[in-house]
């Protein structure tokens, strides 16, 4: 099992492949690596994939907080350099996208960058961005409170039609999700997150995908985040909420697919 190390943080992540060109998934808000087993099938092969569990979740380890946005990019780094990843396209989920966002400001290792319900800055909406959020914890020993969590991050329609794979979902949370401290550290970067005025800097290829039901995050700001970023593109999808690349996976799979190939 491949660890990388940032300072004495151990931080796992898997890998497949042996592609030239790699896609690095980097997850949402307390959330394990549970949530790309949608994505991760669909472009292993074709690319060389990694997926990791941010500090806090998962087998990454999960040292005191409060967390900041660039630690989250310092461990993404020291990921890359131990799997000897010199360029990489990044896909970044809620919490995910903000590190993607940042790491391409930052970083020239990113040749492409995909966020997916995730907005430009906390601090428009400081009043609730707490409450809001706070729909996605649920302590991983409580499963009914897990399928809760879930049921306000999906449409009211898959979550009454797919009831196996909420069943998965929460024994998968069970497992990975992070513990309430580790999310609260998790939180803090969230928090203080804004490149609102810094997106003319973000220069690569960046495809936003946004479900048009989203409770956690306004799709207004992820539609924000398309039209003021140079190279942005909106991926609206229909009927979608938070966790849009789970409950609408296939369409957003050949959105991904479609943009990783053209660049």
């Amino acid at each position: 099992m491949p660890y990388a190390s940032n300072d004495d943080v151990q931080l796992y992540y898997e890998m497949d492949g042996d592609a030239e060109q790699a896609v690095v998934f980097l997850g949402d808000l307390g959330y394990g690596a549970w949530q790309w087993g949608w994505q991760y099938p669909a472009v292993a092969g074709q690319y060389t994939t990694v997926v990791m569990d941010l500090r806090g979740t998962g087998k990454s380890d999960s040292p005191a907080g409060p967390y900041t946005i660039s630690t989250f990019v310092d461990d993404l780094i020291s990921v890359l350099s131990d799997a000897e990843i010199t360029s990489t396209h990044l896909v970044g989920a809620g919490l995910g996208g903000m590190v993607g966002l940042a790491a391409t400001r930052m970083h020239a290792r990113v040749t492409s960058l995909t966020t997916i319900g995730t907005a430009p800055a906390a601090t428009a909406r400081k009043r609730n961005v707490d409450s809001n959020l706070e729909m996605l914890w649920a302590p991983p020993s409580d499963r009914e409170a897990l399928a809760e969590s879930v049921e306000t991050a999906v449409s009211s329609s898959f979550y009454d039609r797919h009831p196996d794979v909420v069943d998965r979902i929460v024994e998968w949370r069970v497992d990975e999700d992070a513990s309430r401290p580790a999310w609260e550290s998790q939180l803090a970067a969230i928090r203080e997150f804004d490149v609102a005025d810094l997106l003319y800097e973000i220069t690569v290829p960046t495809l936003v995908v946004h479900g048009m039901s989203d409770a956690v995050w306004s799709p207004t700001a992820g539609e924000q985040l398309a039209s003021e970023l140079p190279r942005g593109e909106w991926a609206p999808v229909e009927n979608a909420g938070h966790l849009v690349h789970i409950e609408a996976s296939k369409i957003v799979n050949d959105i991904l697919i479609g943009f990783l190939n053209e660049h």
